[in-house]
């Protein structure tokens, strides 16, 4: 899992290069300015925040430790699935796949590819759209349109813990401020402290300008950008699926279908040309065995 190799990595740079300098991590050991930083962060997240929010960031915390969900891998299986799909209505029409997108998990159909039936995220979405193409009561532009709509709907919801983690994330400098002028109040009271104690004070209350800038940009903020990468890759995922889909609609070979969607892939997960037509082919073989 990349996340905790990146904090290991911040916290080693920053600790190790302040003692490789001579400095000593006694002084840095502030446990009330954490929790007074922590706390206040964790307050300003419920107060700017709704229930749904609130609720839909905790829900997101579990899946940043999934890596490369959406790799080339589970594309490609995909649209080898996407390609039997729309082979079996280019043979048998849209109500030859009535009962396999009815019941996907009894589907022979969707057996063939389990990682891609275990994904709810990319089911729902193929499987409601398939349903509107038996119907046959819409035109491929209604049914593009919906599904344009649903993607932006999905890319508004997902965004909502992205902010809200962003926006705590920014604001640690800012009460790590509060914590270090806090430091200093308390420090500016012993008027009567030798200079070598007022110096320690002061330096123990400009730990918290440190701590803040650490915890937002080191530990809060990675973890935003992470989910904010994970959100944009099921949204490319679903877009994928789209442009197949459409391409079915205006009449396009199952085959030059999966092509449309194989280029709207990034190029880290696109497979080539060749490599798509080799493993469709397998896929096809599989399928009339």
């Amino acid at each position: 899992m990349l996340i905790p190799l990146g904090y290991v990595v911040v916290l080693l740079s920053v600790f190790g290069g302040y003692v490789l300098a001579g400095g000593s991590l006694g002084p840095l050991y502030q446990p009330t300015e954490l929790l007074m930083i922590g706390g206040a962060g964790v307050g300003a997240f419920i107060a700017a925040n709704n229930g749904k929010a609130i609720k839909a960031t905790f829900k997101i915390l579990p899946k940043l430790k999934r890596t490369k969900k959406y790799n080339k891998a589970l594309y490609m299986e995909r649209m080898a699935l996407q390609y039997k799909i729309l082979s079996k209505v280019r043979r048998e029409g849209m109500l030859g796949i009535e009962r396999d997108i009815d019941n996907p998990q009894e589907s022979p159909l969707f057996q063939e590819h389990p990682t891609v039936l275990a994904d709810p995220h990319i089911m729902d979405f193929l499987t409601d759209y398939l349903r509107l193409m038996v119907s046959g009561g819409m035109e491929p532009m209604e049914i593009d349109e919906l599904m344009l709509h649903e993607i932006e709907a999905f890319e508004q919801e997902a965004h909502i813990p992205v902010d809200a983690i962003s926006k705590v994330g920014d604001a640690m400098p800012a009460f790590g401020i509060v914590a270090a002028v806090m430091g200093v109040i308390k420090a500016l009271t012993y008027a009567d402290a030798t200079p070598a104690q007022m110096g320690e004070m002061i330096a123990r209350a400009l730990v918290g300008t440190f701590l803040g800038i650490l915890l937002g940009y080191g530990f809060i903020s990675p973890v935003a950008s992470y989910a904010e990468r994970q959100a944009k890759e099921a949204e490319k995922m679903l877009q994928c699926i789209r442009v197949t889909l459409l391409a079915s609609l205006h009449g396009y070979a199952p085959q030059l279908a999966v092509e449309f969607g194989r280029k709207a892939l990034h190029t880290a997960e696109r497979p080539s040309f060749t490599e798509l037509e080799e493993y469709v082919r397998d896929a096809k073989k599989g399928g009339s065995a």
